[in-house]
């Protein structure tokens, strides 16, 4: 990892753990992938390992980022989805050369092309998209509840009534703030 920036908020959902790489974006948003480098190592912490990126490709991921949350938040509220965003990832779906691998274990992996070039990584982002906005798997697509955040995430919980995309962030961050609140309502005295 390459110090000075901000952690990555790693999900079980790689397509939902992508458009968590721009946070808090109803307050003071922050781009965990700021330069072509972060974008690697994004990628080699996901599994999806590339020798190099360029601004271009940069510019590509961010803009797959953008057109995955716009279609996953227009899904959670079981909205027309942005006819743009679908195209993005239709787009960034069919470019790469990505192939879906067993592992010894029984767990499928990604295997990209000799190459490992950034659109590889990014065909197999925009095919995790598919599958959950589609439907294919098991959960639901919801919004946080933080009124900075509002991230799409995809709730596998078994009630399927998750409400923070990320309990040791926003979860914490709502749950102290309404603790705070309830204190200067209802002050004890110190004894």
């Amino acid at each position: 990892m390459r110090a000075g920036f901000p952690e990555f908020r790693l999900g079980k959902v790689l397509a939902t753990s992508f458009t968590g790489t721009l946070s808090e974006r109803h307050g003071a948003s922050v781009e965990r992938i700021p330069t072509p480098h972060r974008l690697v190592d994004w990628l080699a912490v996901n599994g999806l390992a590339v020798d190099s990126c360029t601004t271009s490709q940069l510019d590509l991921a961010r803009e797959l980022r953008e057109s995955i949350h716009a279609a996953a938040t227009a899904a959670a509220i079981q909205d027309a989805l942005p006819a743009s965003a679908v195209h993005v990832i239709n787009d960034r779906s069919v470019q790469g050369r990505a192939a879906a691998i067993l592992t010894p274990e029984g767990e499928r992996r990604w295997q990209l092309s000799s190459a490992s070039c950034v659109e590889d990584a990014l065909s197999v982002i925009a095919t995790d998209a598919i599958s959950i906005i589609a439907g294919e798997r098991d959960g639901k697509l919801a919004l946080c509840a933080s009124p900075t955040c509002q991230a799409a995430f995809f709730d596998t919980s078994q009630s399927r009534t998750r409400r923070w995309c990320d309990m040791n962030t926003c979860g914490n961050r709502q749950k102290k703030a309404r603790f705070i609140a309830n204190q200067r309502k209802n002050p004890r005295s110190t004894e």
